[in-house]
């Protein structure tokens, strides 16, 4: 793996500008990825389509978002750090004047995947600089840093993406995506320390990624992490997807909607942060038994108001803060687990976790766009369903 020039390593843990310029490249994927998901719900409208359509804005996005992490990772262990990102970025903006300039659902979802398959370069490439620049307490803290931004990112996303769709009309949050894109290619270019490239290593890269890769599939608790892992995510982004259309029946318009989904998020960092405070008297296995208990829980009090005819925004979103915290307390242990299995082969147990997240999420992101939302009982439902099997799989990792 590369590493930093001596005078990185030693400069990083007394670089604010540098955590800062990290921070913000690893969160310009998931900021892409929902600053346009209060614009979702009047899309349909827009362009005269099926909502189904206009949720594969939302799936082929995160497709290629996870997809291409499998890709960066290895090359920017060949290749270096800085040029992969670079590229990652220009492919980004080049896609958010297209989305921009879209006249039709087909384009646009067309330009959202080739927005995702830039940005993917911003999460495995910030995530291997965290590795690369930062050691001991100072790589802790970082980790904790990134936790928390991305746990902000998709309310304050949906907040502000809101915001511009009712001022300015939805193709600005495109444009300012473009914007953001440039504006991280030269903290790139400037902000970012030059990394050491490493000697090619023996053999073609694509066959040693493939036989590591196969290594991962025949361990069976890393496929159960890994399922547990996706299982969260496909319950959150099915939540994500439905939310805007189950809130819009309630009379919550796009400038209104990060209100509410701001309760998953927000009350998923309070989880990371008591997963940090028990983990260590309470172990692994408990934490995460904790998690499925308030994630089920938050979901059947959802479930139970909505069969009883409640018809209110707050009756989906109070009872999800229980989910948001149960997901910050299974989240953390299942990821430490992905990379424990098979300590040598970590970079590539965490592309594939990340890899199976997103396909996943997008699946349960599609899939909310087949169903009615007249009211929160089959998003409900759906949500439900991805928690089980990841209780399941979380069973299963105990027994063994």
């Amino acid at each position: 793996m590369p590493h930093a020039t001596a005078s990185a390593a030693t400069d990083a843990p007394h670089s604010p500008w540098l955590i800062a310029n990290v921070l913000a490249q690893i969160s310009f994927g998931l900021l892409a990825m929902t600053l346009c998901l209060p614009s979702m719900q009047e899309w349909g409208a827009i362009f005269g389509t099926h909502q189904a359509d206009v949720q594969l804005t939302f799936s082929g996005y995160v497709v290629a978002y996870g997809a291409l992490q499998l890709v960066y990772g290895p090359l920017s262990d060949r290749h270096g750090r800085k040029p992969i990102l670079m590229i990652g970025l220009v492919v980004a903006g080049l896609a958010s004047v297209m989305a921009a300039l879209a006249t039709d659902i087909a384009t646009l979802t067309a330009a959202r995947v080739l927005q995702g398959a830039g940005s993917a370069a911003s999460m495995v490439v910030g995530r291997s600089m965290v590795q690369d620049l930062f050691t001991g307490a100072q790589r802790t803290r970082v980790m904790a840093y990134i936790g928390m931004a991305l746990g902000l990112c998709p309310p304050l996303a949906t907040l502000m993406g809101g915001q511009i769709h009712v001022r300015w009309g939805w193709q600005f949050n495109f444009v300012l995506l473009t914007i953001l894109a440039v504006l991280l290619l030269v903290a790139a270019w400037l902000g970012l320390p030059r990394m050491d490239k490493p000697a090619p290593a023996d053999g073609h890269w694509l066959r040693a990624m493939l036989s590591a890769y196969g290594r991962l599939l025949r361990e069976p608790r890393f496929l159960l992490y890994v399922n547990i892992l996706a299982a969260t995510t496909a319950t959150f982004y099915a939540f994500l997807g439905g939310a805007p259309i189950v809130l819009k029946g309630y009379g919550i318009g796009p400038d209104g909607i990060g209100w509410f989904i701001m309760a998953v998020p927000i009350s998923y960092i309070a989880g990371n942060y008591m997963t940090s405070r028990l983990i260590q008297q309470a172990g692994e296995s408990r934490v995460m038994a904790w998690g499925q208990a308030l994630t089920l829980g938050g979901l059947v009090l959802m479930l139970a108001l909505g069969l009883g005819g409640v018809q209110s925004a707050l009756a989906v979103a109070l009872p999800l803060l229980l989910l948001g915290l149960g997901h910050g307390l299974i989240n953390p242990p299942a990821l430490a687990g992905t990379v424990s299995v098979l300590p040598a082969l970590a970079g590539s147990a965490a592309a594939v976790a990340g890899l199976m997240q997103q396909l996943t999420g997008a699946t349960g992101g599609y899939l909310v766009g087949l169903v009615s939302h007249d009211g929160a009982v089959h998003l409900g439902w759906m949500m439900l369903g991805f928690a089980l099997v990841g209780a399941i799989a979380q069973w299963a990792l105990r027994r063994r």
